[in-house]
């Protein structure tokens, strides 16, 4: 454990939205309903992008957490500012912020998001003319180091989907829910919020087709394979009935006590499960997800194609898993090419 001095100081970024001139806050509470109910993030993204906001507007005004976590605010006029515009958010500021980040100890990848987050805040203000330029038009943000998470090689993964398998054969509830739980995570790469999101008619059990509700409440098709077919039925058609009560809600997976299986149960249900293949990297539901892009892309899958799979917005983020494609024209221009030797 790093020493106490070198971690990142936490910062009451409540504290410092409450602190804020009552004008500011009103044009963060418009802001906030932009990226929920305009944009449709997730409360998590929502929070993060407000969060760097906040902290930008607290830096910018001399706002920060004292040694003993109290909010300590600089002398000021704050007061009297009418609007965002008197605040001075300029591209210095912006580059002064990110030097604070950096000092406290954020990584290149944090530093890159939070900069895009100010980015994506100073282009709305300016479009909704709280602002009179948009300074984070100008804002360089360090490329972010970007590394392939551990993955399963797919002998790992046949030996995890046999295991589980095993497991649900003597029908209890649980098991069946579990290993159904795992197929689908690994034959269709979706994302644990998307996974604990899945109601009963979102799944097309004859078609093989899963309706997922991904990302900026966007819809996507996926589709699954036979093994994962054959688990979803047996769950649905045993195990969901033994764990489903009178008040469960129309969710494909089940708690114990007949509630909405939440991600952290599942990350839970997913270490657990690779904790008993032998060898297995510690990997969760994103380990899966990341398993199955680069088993997709082994089989000779087109990363436009993984995009799609996966939700992607863009395909830079697909191509994260490049190196899998670089590697395969390698064995094969190895194997084919008559100047290869």
């Amino acid at each position: 454990m790093p020493p106490a001095s070198s971690r990142p100081r936490r910062v009451d970024l409540l504290g410092i939205r409450a602190a804020l001139p009552t004008p500011v806050r009103a044009v963060l509470d418009d802001y906030e309903h932009h990226l929920a109910l305009e944009r449709g993030l997730s409360p998590h993204t929502v929070r993060a992008y407000l969060g760097d906001a906040v902290s930008l507007l607290g830096h910018v005004l001399g706002m920060e957490a004292g040694p003993s976590g109290t909010l300590v605010v600089a002398d000021g006029e704050q007061g009297a500012l009418g609007n965002l515009r008197d605040v001075g958010l300029d591209l210095a500021e912006l580059r002064g912020w990110l030097a604070a980040q950096l000092a406290a100890g954020a990584s290149r990848t944090t530093m890159a998001r939070r900069a895009a987050a100010v980015r994506t805040f100073t282009a709305w203000a300016y479009r909704r003319e709280h602002l009179a330029v948009d300074p984070g038009a100008r804002l360089v943000s360090p490329v972010r180091h970007r590394t392939l998470p551990s993955v399963l090689r797919q002998d790992q993964a046949a030996e995890l989907m046999r295991v589980s398998e095993t497991g649900a054969q003597q029908l209890d509830p649980v098991a069946l829910r579990d290993h159904a739980l795992l197929e689908l995570l690994y034959a269709t790469g979706i994302r644990v919020s998307e996974l604990c999101g899945l109601d009963v008619d979102d799944i097309d059990l004859s078609g093989r087709l899963l309706r997922v509700m991904g990302k900026g409440s966007k819809e996507r098709s996926v589709p699954f394979g036979v093994p994962a077919a054959a688990a979803m039925r047996n769950w649905l058609d045993h195990g969901r009935l033994t764990l489903a009560r009178k008040d469960s809600p129309p969710a494909v997976w089940l708690g114990t006590r007949g509630g909405r299986l939440q991600p952290a149960s599942v990350r839970r249900i997913v270490h657990d499960a690779v904790g008993a293949v032998s060898g297995a990297p510690d990997v969760g539901p994103h380990g899966l997800r990341h398993s199955a892009a680069t088993h997709l892309l082994e089989g000779g899958a087109d990363l436009r194609s993984v995009q799609e799979l996966l939700g992607h917005a863009t395909l830079s983020t697909t191509q994260l898993y490049t190196h899998v494609t670089v590697e395969r024209l390698k064995a094969i221009h190895d194997r084919t090419h008559p100047r290869s030797r």
